[in-house]
């Protein structure tokens, strides 16, 4: 200890950036000195991430067979197949579903690390539960990586949806009927949206009435938008807007245009559409219309996030600190962040700390995951500054109930 600091045999200048060189160096000597770490703070590394990425919970089974026995077993099996598509799913890009391993039943079972069951109810042939499968990080990992199949493990923070349908020069959000809205709800089941972007629905109370109308949110008025975003504690909001059209031979055509505003990304937009045939029901093209919708965002998000294993970088960042519980927190914190592959601590005073963060990507990419768990990362004088954001604390005020 000196001067309130705990120095581990590397002295680094603020005023001075680092360059990789002397990053490199910094690495090397924190190695060397990884015992004298061990006894200031527990290490971090890539083994902390958060698991619930590879959880899948909710997945509903129901099988009959001779005997009770025989039904919980396949029920079991045939639980697990599908909880290994949702998360294969979850993780990948559409335009790799074909390439998508398809298991044996032992194999599959090697990735599982645990399982846990809910509300199971049993007959002399018929087995009901609902089960929660627990995959192992690194083996789902390493096998993905062995198919040469790009993947995404950073999970968005919860994104609101506003579905703005027109149809015969009528603009509506709130107002009944409103069947753009009813499709986004009809395809909200368990695992449904169980992707990296979680997507929550306004209650369209009287509050919400008042906060924003369906021209404003069409028009992308971005004080509203933040305002209601404030009110549900999201930090973006995706504005969908659905337009109804008769294609030729009276089929039911949809056109999308969809916003996304907020912290996490610049504005994005997607354009697209879809046309049904010819009789069927416009509630159902909307539906099929909702489902393309909700996976163009998860592959945007997952196209910017996917994980470049093939490029590592460091980058030398000052923590600003008001105690040591608040060091502790942050890199637990910080080891819940994909595409952190290393933290070193190079040093710990009262007010700061000094990191060497290793990661995988670029620089922005680092931000962007960094920024889903509430820090932001700027740069400043040639220094890297690390710090925890006002959104990591709840929200100013409870979410309405959205029943």
């Amino acid at each position: 200890m000196f001067g309130g600091r705990i120095w581990l045999g590397v002295s680094l200048d603020v005023g001075m950036p680092l360059t990789r060189e002397r990053q490199a160096r910094a690495l090397h000597a924190v190695a060397v000195f990884g015992f004298a770490l061990a006894l200031a703070v527990a290490p971090a590394g890539r083994t902390a991430i958060a698991q619930d990425v590879f959880e899948v919970s909710g997945v509903a089974v129901d099988v009959t067979a001779e005997t009770a026995a025989a039904a919980r077993a396949r029920a079991l099996a045939s639980g697990e197949q599908r909880a290994f598509e949702i998360l294969l799913d979850r993780l990948t890009l559409k335009s790799d579903i074909d390439r998508l391993p398809v298991l044996s039943a032992t194999d599959r079972a090697e990735l599982v690390q645990d399982l846990s069951v809910a509300n199971e109810k049993t007959s002399a042939v018929r087995y009901l539960a609902e089960l929660t499968f627990r995959f192992k990080p690194r083996d789902v990992r390493q096998l993905l990586r062995d198919l040469a199949i790009d993947f995404a493990e950073t999970p968005s923070k919860p994104v609101l949806v506003l579905p703005v349908y027109r149809a015969a020069g009528v603009v509506v959000l709130w107002d009944d009927p409103n069947p753009w809205r009813d499709a986004w709800r009809g395809i909200g089941g368990p695992n449904a949206l169980a992707g990296l972007v979680p997507m929550e629905f306004p209650a369209g109370d009287l509050a919400d009435i008042a906060a924003i109308g369906a021209e404003q949110a069409a028009a992308g008025d971005r004080a509203r938008l933040e305002a209601l975003s404030r009110r549900y504690g999201t930090s973006d909001v995706i504005v969908a807007i659905a337009e109804l059209a008769a294609a030729p031979g009276g089929a039911p055509s949809i056109s999308l245009t969809v916003n996304r505003y907020g912290e996490s990304v610049s504005e994005q937009a997607i354009i697209t559409g879809v046309t049904g045939q010819p009789g069927e029901a416009v509630e159902t093209v909307l539906r099929r219309a909702a489902v393309q919708v909700a996976d163009e965002i998860e592959d945007q998000w997952k196209a910017d996030n996917l994980l470049q294993f093939e490029r590592s970088e460091i980058v030398a960042v000052v923590l600003p600190i008001q105690s040591l519980g608040d060091w502790v927190k942050v890199r637990s914190r910080l080891g819940r962040v994909a595409v952190v592959d290393r933290i070193d601590l190079v040093l710990l005073s009262r007010d700061e700390a000094r990191l060497i963060i290793q990661y995988l990507g670029d620089i922005d990419q680092l931000a962007l995951a960094l920024a889903q768990a509430d820090f932001s990362l700027r740069e400043e004088e040639g220094n890297w500054i690390l710090e925890l954001d006002s959104g990591g604390a709840p929200p100013e005020a409870t979410p309405p109930n959205q029943g």
